[in-house]
């Protein structure tokens, strides 16, 4: 329990309530009672902060589990409206599932609100997919696009 390895504790709190020993059976099911509390509460998405709900969104994409990962992100959008990170975690998402119209407007969502995301997304493997494509190049280097060119102010003057 100390350890916060509620599910482990629970089973072996419940071998010792089934134990022969009462008083060990009565203690043993004071702390069962508070494992299944602290089960439930991590089961029904009660977390520390924000942040602890993103990285939860993002162990679940990692994991291969999009659908739950999108819904815990666009949560934490609704949750927290100006941060960053919903969207670059979307954009990310939507990468690795193809979406790569919806990827880009979450990154530059992302990049708007914060533009440090610019240089993650330079270096965020994730997005590999999506290198090839002249939008994602100049959303991600936009000092390398190419100036605006300027009228040809001698052709037009009078002689």
């Amino acid at each position: 329990m100390q350890a916060h390895k509620f599910e482990r504790a629970e089973s072996l709190l419940e071998k010792v309530a089934a134990g022969p020993s009462k008083e060990l059976a009565d203690r043993a099911a004071v702390h069962l009672q508070t494992c299944k509390q602290q089960l439930q509460r991590s089961a029904s998405g009660a977390f520390k902060s924000h942040e602890e709900h993103y990285d939860y969104a993002i162990s679940l994409m990692n994991a291969g589990d999009y659908d739950e990962a999108r819904a815990h992100l666009e949560k934490l959008q609704k949750h927290v409206p100006k941060a960053d990170y919903p969207w670059y975690g979307l954009a990310v998402l939507d990468c690795l599932t193809n979406k790569f119209e919806s990827a880009m407007r979450h990154l530059e969502e992302a990049i708007k609100r914060d533009s440090a995301n610019r240089f993650r997304a330079r270096n965020e493997s994730d997005f590999q997919a999506m290198a090839d494509d002249p939008r994602f190049t100049e959303l991600l280097y936009p000092e390398s696009a190419p100036a605006p060119e300027e009228p040809d102010t001698k052709s037009s003057k009078r002689r």
